[in-house]
């Protein structure tokens, strides 16, 4: 089901909503499509286009990450795993049967010295402009679709960069080391915005952070408010005045104890709110209010149960507090290896049903990711 921009905006921010919104944000885990396969899933259900989810065209406007210029070389291949360096000096793990994201093994950045050393990969030029995107915006946006502007995360880069527990270290120890990344950051992104000015407005702003699990964040509210608030800020006050309405982060785990600091750093849209790490979505609904928009929520382990489980969840999950906008429902992460296709049609059957959507549609390629 595609929507326009305007609707789609409209429903996040609970401004006039035409009907409730159902996505898959991530996908299926690597190798659930052959388990779905042998339980006689079609091709058309294992790309997800069979089910017909809600989605948005949207479009990324200009790079802000890192580009490292370290050699990249490939140390050990098997069909299990692969061994590499990285274009950031990382040595990398992955494991092909059950991971999609390789693990770094180690980190190009110590001290101060190291992030001077390596700081022009955060270096702005015109190559970081996406040209088709920038070119076709005000076309792109006349016909439906969002323009995006991603900025790197107050966590997630000198995690990076570091690794978590240096990371977590440095925010205490060093602490001017934190303070000069996050600058470096914001004068890239700042730097294009000043050049996507010029195409007209941007829709969203969003941060990839993860910077919590189960029990809790890595850092804490006094950490978000002097490190990360300034740095959002500072980004988001210049994307309003370009028209943007949306500033979304993406972290897993349980973010209970930072939610009141994120949200005073201007992020209004949380994903993807997991409930195995203590996200309620529903009781975080009855305590905010509809200021803040959240995405996911619903529980995917549940899949892997019975089906009286899964309505049990979408009767908590779909009850009509939690509609009329500020809501996009979908499982909280990709979806479990496991999980058996009858039971997916199910839970997808189910929550149209409740959600008053029509009967799902088949169109190739309309599955889209909607982690943004």
């Amino acid at each position: 089901m595609k929507l326009h921009r305007e609707a789609y905006l409209a429903h996040l921010l609970s401004q006039g909503s035409e009907h409730e919104c159902l996505v898959e944000m991530f996908g299926p885990l690597v190798g659930l499509d052959n388990e779905w396969r042998a339980q006689g899933a079609s091709d058309e259900e294992c790309a997800l286009d069979a089910f017909d989810f809600c989605a948005v065209d949207y479009h990324s406007v200009a790079h802000t990450g890192l580009k490292g210029d370290r050699p990249e070389r490939v140390e050990h291949e098997d069909d299990e795993t692969r061994i590499f360096t990285d274009r950031l000096g990382r040595r990398m793990k992955l494991i092909k049967h059950s991971a999609s994201i390789p693990l770094p093994m180690d980190y190009p950045v110590k001290s101060m010295d190291d992030w001077q050393a390596i700081k022009h990969w955060l270096a702005y030029d015109d190559s970081r402009i996406h040209p088709p995107a920038y070119q076709r915006v005000p076309a792109l946006r006349a016909d439906g679709a969002i323009a995006v502007l991603g900025m790197p995360g107050g966590f997630d880069l000198p995690r990076q960069l570091m690794g978590e527990e240096e990371a977590c270290m440095a925010f205490i120890e060093t602490p001017e080391l934190i303070h000069a990344m996050l600058q470096t950051a914001g004068d890239l992104v700042c730097a294009a915005l000043d050049q996507l000015a010029e195409r007209g407005p941007i829709d969203y702003l969003k941060v990839h952070e993860d910077f919590a699990g189960k029990s809790g964040p890595l850092i804490g509210p006094a950490m978000i408010t002097t490190f990360l608030r300034p740095y959002y800020l500072r980004v988001w006050n210049r994307v309003q005045e370009l028209g943007g309405r949306v500033f979304s982060i993406d972290t897993d785990g349980n973010i209970n104890p930072v939610i009141d600091a994120l949200l005073a750093a201007g992020i209004n849209q949380m994903y993807p709110m997991e409930p195995a790490a203590g996200m309620d979505v529903v009781a975080l609904r009855g305590k905010y209010g509809k200021r803040l928009i959240m995405k996911g929520g619903i529980d995917k382990h549940v899949l892997r149960k019975s089906k009286a489980d899964i309505r049990r969840e979408l009767e908590y999950k779909l009850q009509p507090c939690m509609r009329g906008g500020g809501v996009v429902f979908g499982l909280d992460h990709r979806i479990p290896n496991g999980t058996p296709i009858d039971h997916y049609r199910y839970y997808v059957r189910t929550a149209r049903e409740w959600l008053n959507l029509p009967p799902a549609t088949y169109r190739r390629g309309s599955w889209q990711r909607m982690a943004f």
